[in-house]
């Protein structure tokens, strides 16, 4: 369904790297970005940068380990815009106690799924309703390649080495997320996805990432503006489907 009004985007973590890029881009094409980030200094800095390139960029406090945070902002989209449109799950943490199965440090993995996966859901339930009064809702779970299993049953994937269980297994939950919530809302307008931004040089891997930010938030971007007729329910690159 055509808009008239500009798209509503959220994205979380979107204070820098793969979040900020898809912010600047969300904006550039006409959207309203609302740019999540837990730390407010930080946030209103992103925000700022934005907005003196003449781009429509507002910080919101997003923490995905604090309720409080989501139930507000979910209060402020609805008072403000009336509806969400776009909901870019970015937000994403790792560990450095995370490692193999047998060395893995449990309270990092746990630490790890709280941001990665039920901070997402959190995030994810909260604008739902808003995302329900959108005449074509988006929602982008920015995974990794790392969660597929197909890939890590493979012992000639060239990533076969990283072994990090915490990381690895939240981003597969957040998988099952987007199956399944794509299936909960096949007779809406609402389509959902995950993507894998690849290989990208962040704060997350100490800036050893082989791709730029930009080449980074295509997959989300394009899923996030993806038409009626795109698909959902599906895992992609930005250059081809993954296997789950």
């Amino acid at each position: 369904m055509q808009q008239t009004t500009p798209r509503i985007a959220l994205v979380t973590g979107a204070n820098k790297g793969i979040g900020h890029e898809v912010a600047r881009e969300l904006a550039r094409r006409g959207c309203t970005v609302l740019l999540g980030a837990r730390n407010a200094a930080l946030g209103e800095a992103a925000a700022a940068q934005l907005q003196s390139q003449g781009l429509d960029a507002r910080f919101v406090a997003v923490d995905l380990g604090r309720p409080a945070t989501l139930a507000a902002v979910a209060r402020r989209v609805g008072d403000e815009f009336g509806r969400l449109d776009v909901l870019v799950n970015n937000a994403g943490i790792g560990d450095p106690r995370d490692a193999a199965p047998s060395a893995a440090d449990i309270e990092a993995v746990r630490r790890i799924f709280e941001t990665n996966f039920f901070g997402t859901l959190a995030i994810t339930q909260a604008m739902l309703p808003l995302l329900r009064r959108s005449p074509a809702g988006r929602i982008v779970n920015v995974s990794s390649e790392l969660g597929s299993l197909t890939l890590n049953s493979d012992p000639q994937w060239k990533y076969a080495a990283y072994r990090l269980l915490g990381y690895s297994a939240s981003k597969s939950a957040l998988n099952m997320l987007t199956v399944q919530l794509a299936g909960e809302l096949r007779d809406t307008g609402i389509k959902v996805n995950a993507v894998n931004p690849g290989f990208t040089a962040t704060d997350l891997n100490h800036h050893r990432g082989t791709q730029t930010v930009a080449e980074g938030a295509a997959a989300a971007l394009h899923y996030a503006l993806i038409g009626d007729d795109g698909a959902s329910g599906g895992f992609f690159s930005a250059d081809a489907p993954l296997a789950w």
